[in-house]
């Protein structure tokens, strides 16, 4: 008798524990099939959401929204997410060399074209000798910011440098401006305070009841330097999740939103539709 109630309890645990291994195992399925993305702000949240409407199945993707430049770089590299949308390559490499990662820049999805505002001046023909510019204190964005004068012939840089620019590399500044670094998510608060000449992106201005049409200089990438792309692990950038996320960024519903956006917003699609 005792035997039996024995072989009973042990035939009702198997049974349960079989019950629990199919149940986590239907979990780990689900699970493996989500794609978390992390993403910053808007256009970048909508065009996730896009891709989240789009993506093949069995797929799904979901979004996780952030409030500073570091938390996306942070998730994906500690495997909290699978990719970021938030940010171009070298804002990306400056990051991978300071935390020793190994993100990889995915699809160029578009480029944001950023520039100069004042609050002051018309035209930057009206930029006033020893005038204050903002700009970003991170590396990749000064050295953004840094060209964009460059190439107006405002500043002259020195030859050999290029997205490691810093203002220790200006060679030439005849009208002797006062460089002030700034948070990137502050530079509106810059542009508020008075400040005469403020770096900014297209996202940030907006809030403050500002387009690109009222930069007094802009930013000329044909080449798409400073594209806003896909970033994944290296660990994963060639799996069949983010190729399957790769190829909903760059669908023809993405195009068409960010071809639609583009003449408000200054931005433009940096892919065709279709492209993996």
């Amino acid at each position: 008798m005792m035997n039996r109630k024995y072989w009973l309890v042990s035939v009702l645990s198997a049974f349960v524990l079989m019950l629990a291994a199919c149940g986590n195992g239907e979990e780990t399925v689900e699970e493996d099939n989500e794609i978390t993305v992390v993403a910053q702000t808007t256009p970048m949240t909508d065009v996730v959401e896009i891709v989240a409407e789009n993506i093949d199945e069995p797929y799904t993707v979901k979004l996780v929204e952030v409030a500073d430049n570091i938390q996306y770089n942070e998730a994906v590299f500690n495997d909290e997410a699978d990719a970021s949308f938030a940010q171009h390559e070298p804002f990306m490499e400056q990051f991978n060399e300071e935390s020793d990662a190994d993100l990889v820049a995915m699809e160029e999805i578009y480029n944001a074209i950023v520039g100069f505002y004042s609050p002051v001046y018309d035209s930057i023909d009206e930029l006033e000798d020893g005038a204050e510019v903002a700009i970003p204190s991170d590396p990749t964005n000064e050295a953004r910011a840094l060209m964009i004068l460059d190439e107006a012939g405002i500043i002259t840089l020195a030859d050999d440098v290029t997205f490691e620019a810093s203002v220790d590399d200006i060679e030439e500044n005849p009208k002797d401006l006062k460089f002030t670094h700034v948070d990137l998510l502050n530079l509106s608060a810059s542009y508020e305070d008075g400040i005469p000449l403020v770096f900014n992106y297209p996202t940030y201005i907006e809030p403050i009841g500002l387009t690109p049409e009222d930069a007094v200089l802009l930013e000329d990438d044909d080449e798409n330097t400073f594209a806003l792309r896909v970033v994944a692990r290296e660990g994963n950038a060639d799996s069949d999740k983010i190729k399957a996320l790769n190829k909903a960024f760059t669908s023809q519903e993405v195009y068409d939103f960010l071809d639609e956006l583009a003449g408000k917003a200054h931005l433009e699609p940096a892919f065709e539709p279709g492209e993996e």
